[in-house]
């Protein structure tokens, strides 16, 4: 189904910080930032807003409940198909110079890959969250921050956002903000898989690998805290703390999502899709200049790094391959070199031709949940993960993804990520184990991952 319809589009004064903007709309049901924190690359000149959706999807185990303000159902299934399948009730709108005027938006929780491989149950889930929290969103803010421009921008798929359009203009251009409130924490910030049961974990990896059960695994260690009050304020102090271009915050019924990663799983612009792994990590030594070149160096040279990263290219390359035109996947940028706040990266570039009878929606099940995450072979290392981890991953290593009505797609994979629910601030860091790992590096890996995020918890203590 295709029909054009006009585009509303009006201009907004530009912000260098978006917040601003976010701010006045945050009130609304179901908002979302994406927050690539004023990183002036190409791949990440844009911030993007919405909020009041006028419908929501929200999957628990295998059902899905589709909710618009008069209605509500309630659909068994798999839950991408049953996204792809709302998506196509609207009509594909042709793509415009900016990167999202209206389609989903929303959480894909790591546990969605249950949905697509048979795991077995073994972790414990202390989430109770939804595997899959989406919106359809009619309007959006999009800044430039290339171009230094800002718009309120529509495809006009609900009737109700022409009704409303001079109102939210109004409220955006007014100098009304939610009032500002604050997160605390108190109590011990405990966590699961402590030096010892890392260890344990991790010699039970070392096994499997040479058993040649697997390649790698990525073992993830969840913190959780006492938690009140509003997590807007968090990841304030977060993207003070962490800049990412990845970022995301995202407020629903059922939790909220504070996350700076900085790692896009895929994004599909016109056909052509990317994808970004990260394998490979050194901490940063921002205050004696010379030796965090020499730790980037060291990133850079080692054998053992790059073949880590290796193993997941080679693992998403095979997956893009379920949905793209054969002989279109390459990989033009092979161990590049990230730096950001707190750590340097190893960074790989694969892209590929969507084939003509896939969608947005098709290619981030093909990719679910992302290798550089799981380990390899993807399905053996989920069954790892589960054996060994002792509490579900939830939120923490899926993503935050749009998916616009032209069809058009981007998203994270959601590490440096805070989730909050139920009066409990959770957050997990992790790593890949590979044959040659030390334990005692992997474990301090960890750490350093967690540098910024237990910085944060330290700034929200009563």
């Amino acid at each position: 189904m295709s029909k054009n319809h006009p585009l509303l589009c009006d201009p907004l004064p530009y912000q260098a910080d978006s917040s601003y903007y976010f701010e006045r709309i945050r009130h609304l049901p179901w908002p979302v930032f994406f927050d690539s924190t004023r990183n002036t690359t190409q791949d990440n000149r844009y911030d993007i807003i919405a909020a009041a959706p006028f419908k929501t999807l929200t999957t628990t185990g295998s059902q899905t409940k589709i909710a618009t303000q008069t209605t509500t159902d309630t659909i068994d299934g798999d839950p991408f198909r049953i996204l792809q399948q709302q998506l196509e009730q609207y009509p594909r709108q042709t793509a415009t110079s900016l990167p999202f005027c209206g389609g989903a938006i929303g959480l894909f929780n790591y546990d969605l890959g249950r949905q697509i491989e048979q795991l077995p149950n073994i972790a414990i889930d202390n989430e109770a969250s939804p595997e899959l929290l989406v919106g359809l969103y009619d309007w959006a803010i999009i800044t430039d921050h290339h171009l230094k421009q800002c718009f309120l921008a529509s495809f006009k798929l609900d009737t109700a956002t022409e009704q409303q359009w001079d109102k939210l203009l109004a409220l955006l251009n007014s100098e009304q903000t939610t009032i500002p409130q604050t997160m605390t924490v108190s109590g011990k910030l405990t966590s699961q898989l402590e030096t010892e049961q890392y260890k344990t974990a991790f010699n039970k990896i070392k096994h499997y690998i040479r058993e040649g059960d697997c390649y790698q695994v990525n073992l993830a260690k969840r913190f959780e805290i006492t938690a009140k009050g509003d997590p807007w304020h968090a990841y304030t102090l977060l993207r003070q703390q962490n800049a990412a271009p990845f970022s995301s915050f995202f407020s629903t019924p059922h939790l909220s999502i504070m996350s700076s990663s900085p790692e896009r799983l895929l994004k599909l612009n016109q056909g052509h899709v990317e994808t970004k792994p990260i394998k490979g990590t050194r901490p940063r030594d921002i205050d004696n200049p010379e030796r965090d070149i020499a730790l980037a160096s060291e990133l850079q040279n080692s054998i053992k790094d790059r073949a880590e990263n290796l193993m997941i290219v080679d693992l998403l390359r095979n997956d893009l391959g379920k949905v793209c035109q054969p002989g279109s996947i390459a990989v033009p940028k092979p161990f590049a070199l990230e730096s950001f706040a707190t750590v340097h990266h190893l960074v790989s570039t694969i892209t590929g031709k969507l084939a003509d009878d896939e969608s947005a929606v098709s290619l981030l099940r093909a990719c679910f949940p992302g290798g550089s995450i799981t380990g390899a072979p993807k399905l053996r290392a989920m069954e790892i993960i589960e054996e060994l981890e002792p509490d579900r991953r939830g939120a923490y290593c899926g993503s935050m993804a749009y998916i616009g009505f032209d069809g058009n797609m981007d998203s994270n994979i959601l590490i440096r990520t805070l989730v909050y629910n139920n009066n409990r601030l959770r957050f997990w860091a992790g790593g890949g184990i590979v044959a040659d790992s030390d334990v005692e590096q992997e474990y301090q890996e960890v750490h350093d991952k967690a540098a910024a995020i237990l910085n944060v918890i330290e700034q929200l203590r009563t």
